[in-house]
């Protein structure tokens, strides 16, 4: 009998089963139905944002399912609200990393040493929707908007100026090249619509925090379109899906979508932690683009319950828990 499949398997078939149906399952994974806001990273029920590869898992189970509300809490933090999950509610998997201890003896000294050996857990949580019985804010239905389009584009405009990247305009092709360390992108009025050129250079942006001054990300392309290339592309996309709804613009649909989704399933099935690795490579290239800004662009969501504490050890964040070799 085989045994069950371990975490890495199972979050790796849940991205590659939505790729291989030509979905991306981090690409409009909000709605405009919750007061939560119109476009945001799947929340706890404290307002803390989720990170890194929960993002993901969170997303594509939404869009799945249609959850319009963006929270999410374990079966005993509902219960300690006094709220119940609905009989034959299926969960849904989020993961966060820890260390195990284990003493060893070293054979040169003879002496009992302790090592740590990183390994990665699940636990499920439940949409809000799913539970009955908790506190009425949990549920609002959506506000009318606070923040006019022409405004949330401004606030992208002054987070891509913030960073203080060289990005120059013209031709018809957006790429950033490693050895001038410089964005070209298209001039403004040749995109289909704004959320496309923000989107666009916020990928690119992604793309440049892999230069050596900053976050020095070599995942070992050497030429277009090999294994290495696929994975920088995956990074910078889960980087622009991150910071998209961090700034409230709707990610842009690709021209060259399938071309791309082929080479991400290559790498994803050859390497079942390669969506663990760009997940957190690109929650760090966004965390690195947040602290360049000399004041957050969205404020972060106040806490909107007192909730027990979800396990006690560190999501997949911006910290790299896993080397690529």
């Amino acid at each position: 009998m085989a045994g069950k499949p371990d975490v890495y398997t199972r979050v790796t078939e849940t991205i590659v089963e939505a790729l291989e149906a030509g979905v991306k399952p981090w690409h409009k994974p909000w709605n405009a139905e919750h007061a939560a806001g119109k476009i945001t990273r799947p929340l706890r029920g404290t307002g803390e944002a989720y990170q890194g590869i929960n993002v993901l898992m969170l997303w594509s189970e939404a869009f799945d399912k249609g959850y319009s509300a963006p929270i999410w809490m374990t079966f005993r933090q509902a219960k300690e609200l006094n709220a119940t999950v609905r009989k034959g509610e299926k969960g849904t998997m989020v993961v966060y990393a820890n260390k195990l201890t284990v003493k060893e003896t070293n054979d040169e000294t003879g002496e009992d040493e302790e090592r740590k050996i990183p390994f990665m857990k699940a636990y499920t949580v439940f949409n809000v929707e799913q539970i009955d019985g908790l506190p009425e804010h949990f549920y609002a239905s959506a506000e009318g908007p606070k923040i006019e389009a022409s405004e949330r584009l401004s606030i992208a405009e002054a987070f891509i100026t913030a960073t203080g990247a060289d990005i120059q305009h013209g031709g018809n092709r957006a790429f950033y090249t490693l050895d001038q360390d410089r964005i070209r992108l298209p001039h403004f009025e040749f995109f289909e619509d704004p959320q496309s050129y923000y989107s666009t250079a916020i990928h690119e942006l992604t793309h440049w925090t892999r230069h050596p001054s900053r976050l020095d990300r070599d995942l070992g392309r050497k030429k277009w379109g090999d294994e290495g290339y696929a994975m920088e592309e995956l990074v910078a996309e889960l980087g622009s899906a991150f910071l998209c709804a961090d700034l409230g613009i709707t990610p842009e649909t690709r021209e060259d979508h399938a071309a791309y989704i082929d080479n991400w399933l290559r790498v994803l099935k050859q390497d079942k932690r390669a969506i663990f690795n760009a997940a957190a490579h690109a929650q760090r290239a966004a965390d690195y683009l947040h602290d360049l800004q000399s004041e957050p662009p969205v404020a972060k969501p106040e806490p909107s319950a007192s909730q027990a504490p979800e396990p006690a050890a560190q999501e997949q964040s911006g910290q790299l828990l896993f080397s690529l070799e």
